[in-house]
């Protein structure tokens, strides 16, 4: 579990100020290990915790995050965006009943016939989600 001391740490490192508000965010995101959260999810969370912080701060703190370099976002079906606090390269589940993402073990996929970047770019993830309904 990140104590709030790292989390301060983590947010001077990332160049981001630990206000309150990020601070309060930080925690609940990665307090308790990698995790997958939507902006409506850590609203809740907040407002449960006992916090006044509006939807509009949660979004614009985790896209701050993400610019820093400390979420991957995903978007799924176009309009949800999940935050991922696990940067590294890997790939999801997608429980389409529960809205649930959960990782895919890092070795259960692999990925042949990658097309090279245009000229001047570089492929900096390959996103796979795997979407999973009952049967």
């Amino acid at each position: 579990m990140m104590s709030t001391k790292n989390v301060a740490e983590m947010l001077r490192i990332a160049g981001l100020r630990p206000t309150r508000q990020r601070m309060l965010l930080g925690e609940l995101l990665f307090g308790q290990g990698h995790r997958h959260a939507t902006a409506e999810m850590l609203h809740h969370e907040a407002v449960d915790a006992g916090e006044r912080v509006s939807l509009a701060t949660v979004y614009n703190t985790l896209h701050q995050f993400k610019r820093a370099g400390l979420l991957r976002e995903l978007a799924i079906d176009g309009a949800k965006a999940y935050f991922d606090t696990n940067t590294s390269n890997h790939n999801h589940f997608f429980y389409e009943r529960e809205g649930k993402l959960v990782d895919i073990p890092e070795d259960s996929i692999r990925i042949d016939g990658v097309p090279e970047a245009p000229a001047g770019m570089v492929i900096s993830h390959i996103d796979v989600v795997v979407r999973l309904a009952p049967k």
